[in-house]
């Protein structure tokens, strides 16, 4: 399995990967089933939580613009171990807030330390491999990653329910320190200093311009970017669905969600055998229109389904999702290795601006919850398609010219 460095792909490489790119979802997800026991506490609704939410993701898209050159000059384990540490401290101020301003100011410190490890997880990927081995490591990567939205709605509801929802915050600020602990001991400095660029701000902004203008980075960039922000939708509208529209608890909803995890998994693991078989781009092509006919399937169905018309599109929806998503991505960093970490702080950027956005939406639109997500996931899935098919003719044209 080709490298650039050599390092194999062992477990302990994904499990790493894993764990920097899953704690910002673990720290998002695991508090929504809390949301009624911190809105009667804090004297706030429910629609005012969701700005616990939303001030992450743009906190946590912005941040990734600067945290990407940064990383490329100085390396990536000073920016994940101070990243994951300055995570700690918001941690403890969300933990300790006893105002909605409080917790969103420790959401938007959680977001501006856990950026690092996030967008650095794609960036040491590509330092470490390249090839058919890049896109293996992002599939491992990706299933062992899915583990974090599926499964942290059940821990959400079981510290809630035995400890308080304060007990949350306790829990990620420990998991961090310990990713911090096994990262610096077992994968350590990815980025030697011989690979390191300087650039001035002029010369960050001039090449995060060229990135942008570059058809093999921003047309797929863009597609992933677009796919996952119709995962964040479903994210934000499954208390509104699940709990208000069909009546489950908080536990029966995160049981429901660590289910489907189990989706992503097999999707995971199945993409890298397709590709092999029949290319990368086309499987991703089959995921993105698999995701957005599932979103087309809540937008034909009644308006307050059933929870089996309703998770026949969620596993569709994931299942496109667990293909598209890392061979997509493979595709987008693969001719950016020299500036790997410039090119994931956009490619993060870009994913966590368009997951504000749909996140938004979900709360403004008035529409049932259903039919919002299913506006929402069409209309993503379907602008994602077109900008990946219309990547693969340029490929196609550069390749035979």
């Amino acid at each position: 399995m080709p490298t650039e460095t050599g390092t194999p792909l062992t477990g302990q490489v994904v499990a790493l990967l894993a764990a920097l790119s899953a704690i910002s979802i673990l720290s998002t997800n695991i508090i929504l089933p809390a949301f009624p026991d911190i809105g009667r506490q804090l004297g706030v609704s429910s629609r005012e939580l969701g700005l616990t939410l939303s001030s992450f993701f743009i906190t946590f898209a912005l941040a990734q613009l600067v945290v990407g050159p940064l990383a490329d000059h100085f390396g990536r384990m000073r920016l994940v171990l101070g990243g994951l540490w300055l995570f700690v401290a918001g941690t403890l101020v969300a933990g300790l807030a006893g105002s909605l301003d409080m917790l969103i100011a420790g959401r938007v410190i959680q977001a501006l330390g856990v950026c690092a490890a996030a967008v650095l997880a794609r960036a040491i990927a590509r330092d470490l491999f390249e090839g058919q081995a890049l896109a293996r490591a992002l599939s491992l990567t990706m299933i062992a990653t899915a583990t974090a939205p599926g499964f942290s709605p059940l821990l959400g509801s079981l510290l809630t329910t035995t400890l308080g929802w304060r007990a949350i915050f306790v829990m990620v600020g420990v998991a961090a320190v310990v990713i911090a602990f096994f990262y610096a001991r077992g994968l350590g400095e990815t980025l030697p200093p011989e690979r390191r660029t300087t650039r001035s701000v002029p010369q960050v902004v001039g090449a995060y311009w060229r990135l942008i203008a570059d058809e093999r980075f921003i047309f797929p960039g863009t597609a992933v970017s677009l796919l996952m922000s119709g995962l964040f939708a479903s994210f934000a509208a499954a208390p509104a669905i699940l709990m208000s529209g069909m009546g489950l608890s908080s536990l029966q909803a995160g049981l429901y969600f660590a289910v489907t995890v189990f989706v992503v998994f097999a999707a995971g693991m199945v993409a890298p055998r397709l590709a092999r078989r029949f290319g990368s781009r086309t499987v991703a092509i089959l995921g993105l229109t698999t995701a957005m006919l599932a979103g087309c399937l809540l937008l034909v169905g009644p308006s307050d389904p059933g929870l089996g018309w309703y998770s026949l599109s969620m596993a569709s929806f994931l299942w496109g999702m667990g293909l598209a998503n890392p061979l997509g991505t493979a595709i987008t960093m693969e001719p950016f290795g020299k500036q790997a970490g410039l090119a994931s702080a956009l490619f993060g950027f870009m994913t966590m601006g368009a997951a504000a956005i749909t996140t938004w939406l979900v709360s403004i639109l008035e529409y049932p919850p259903v039919s919002s997500l299913g506006v929402i996931q069409t209309s993503v899935c379907f602008v994602a398609l077109t900008l990946f098919v219309a990547s693969n003719q340029i490929e196609s044209r550069t390749a035979r010219s």
